[in-house]
């Protein structure tokens, strides 16, 4: 039975290092921003930081598992949507391309058993929550990947794999036609997990249900290709009519879009074992080389300190939280503790969330308002502080994604923009509202800001209020406030002059 050996990277580390750190001169604009900056993060197979290193300088190859299309998404499943879609935002906002793949599984276990329980199909089941999937994945103001492959568009590719791994010896047919992949051919297998082959065994889900399976020659080992059941969906083998296991699907995707080699695997740490794992296992005897360099991990979600669960009535999908609170403050509350760390969600702390996005809101308006004067003041202060913010802001995301400590960056500028704004210059307005925008827009915050049309007549209207308050009238002025409440306006007076906004 062969075995596999070490396997080399496509360019030597030291020097996709020594080409990665070259940089450009950084500019104080998102546009200038063409340098290849190396990040830290968490590899979780090697257990430390290390630089983020792309094989190709400047271009990242990214997998992230995408959801199973069954149901609608929960909160636990937004997690990694915008956390490792804030990745590749910042990524991209530091000069880099990146190819961003996230898959559609809509072929599963559970998938048929929703067909069957409605009465429909699979692909009917699939289609109708993929497409629920990507309201809610835009409503969380997620870019759409570069490319977003379905997994039954893909049986070939996966066959291919399938076959390369017979042919090899590290995967066999069963006598019933199942396809399985043989653990104990593959040496390094448990290198993800950090967990030996024994104690894998007592945790692999397939393993528990199939321990007095006659068809595998080890209980550990796993199906690549499993054969038709009745009633389920099935496509033409070499093996006889079948479908694909779950594991396979993720290595033929990645591929087929992405290459033998990519940079990062993205997932939940609930996806380490056995799914990642067997990823690794089945793409690495296939294709003879690393299948993924970096793997990143996000922690899990618990609700009021617990696990989310049906049977403790506290799951709650993406869709029953934005009904109430918004799509927004679902984001801005991913990115308020460490990715890696639990996070945990109470109704209080997306109330806060809700307030924080809130306060942002107030300091944009303010700043467009204060650009919007005739008149300004001298002091360039804020260009400083606004440089100063997005190196802050820069630090913490460089080190392995600190989406904390960039809300803080932000927050220290939303300070610095209300206490200078009254005396600034137009030139230092306009870097603290370049520098707002960049830091936000890379959190993939403040997408649902939109500057409102005055009326000619509203404005008339506090035109005249601001003479009747000259003239201390001050009972035509609060009659014209009271008017302009009426028409949906609210008007607040400050220093610059009175401020609109829409009620």
């Amino acid at each position: 039975m062969p075995f596999r050996g070490a396997h080399g990277l496509a360019l030597p580390l030291g020097e996709l290092a020594s080409t990665a750190r070259l940089r450009g001169r950084r500019g104080s604009g998102l546009s200038h921003k063409k340098e290849y900056v190396i990040m830290q993060i968490f590899n979780t197979l090697t257990r430390q930081k290390e630089e983020f290193v792309p094989q190709v300088p400047g271009e990242y190859r990214i997998y992230v598992c995408g959801p199973t299309v069954y149901n609608y998404i929960h909160i636990g499943n937004a997690r990694p949507l915008i956390v490792f879609d804030t990745l590749r935002r910042y990524l991209e906002y530091r000069g880099n391309k990146v190819i961003y793949v996230s898959n559609i599984t809509d072929i599963d276990d559970k998938l048929i058993k929703k067909g069957q329980e409605e009465g429909t199909s699979m692909k009917e089941v699939a289609q109708r929550f993929e497409t629920e999937y990507l309201k809610d994945a835009a409503g969380l103001n997620c870019k759409k990947p570069t490319v977003q492959p379905r997994a039954t568009e893909h049986i070939q590719q996966i066959l291919d794999i399938v076959k390369d791994l017979i042919d090899s010896g590290h995967a066999y047919v069963a006598k019933n036609g199942d396809v399985y992949f043989r653990v104990k051919s593959d040496p390094e297998y448990g290198k993800l997990s950090h967990l030996k082959l024994d104690d894998l065994e007592s945790g692999n889900r397939e393993l528990r249900s199939q321990m007095d399976d006659d068809l595998k020659e080890d209980p550990a080992d796993f199906a690549v290709w499993k054969a038709a059941k009745p009633g389920e969906p099935a496509w033409e083998s070499p093996y006889g009519m079948g479908r694909p296991g779950w594991h396979i699907e993720c290595s033929a995707m990645s591929r087929t879009h992405l290459g033998k080699t990519i940079d990062l695997h993205c997932g939940g740490q609930d996806l380490i074992f056995p799914h990642h794992e067997n990823e690794i296992a089945q793409s690495e005897c296939a294709n003879g080389c690393t299948f993924a360099r970096y793997w990143m991990h996000n922690g899990f979600i618990n609700v009021d300190n617990q696990k989310m669960s049906k049977s403790l009535h506290n799951f709650f999908t993406v869709r029953d939280v934005a009904n109430i609170y918004g799509y927004e403050p679902i984001r801005y509350f991913m990115l308020t503790a460490g990715y890696r760390m639990p996070l945990n969600y109470t109704v209080d702390l997306i109330e806060s969330c809700k307030n924080s996005l809130e306060r942002l809101y107030t300091c944009r308006e303010n700043l467009d308002f204060a650009l919007s004067k005739t008149e300004f003041g001298t002091d360039e202060t804020l260009i400083a502080k606004a440089e100063e913010a997005r190196k802050k802001f820069c630090t913490a995301m460089d080190d392995d994604l600190n989406t904390p400590d960039a809300l803080a960056a932000v927050f220290d500028l939303v300070k610095e923009i209300n206490t200078l704004s009254a005396a600034s210059s137009k030139k230092a307005l306009e870097a603290g509202a370049a520098a707002f925008d960049e830091i936000t827009g890379v959190l993939g915050l403040m997408y649902n800001r939109k500057k409102d049309e005055v009326p000619a007549e509203v404005t008339e209207l506090v035109e005249k209020r601001a003479a009747a308050k000259k003239a201390k009238d001050w009972a035509t002025a609060d009659a014209i406030r009271a008017q302009l409440t009426e028409m949906g306006w609210a008007v607040k007076d400050t220093a610059q002059g009175p401020q609109l906004s829409k009620i």
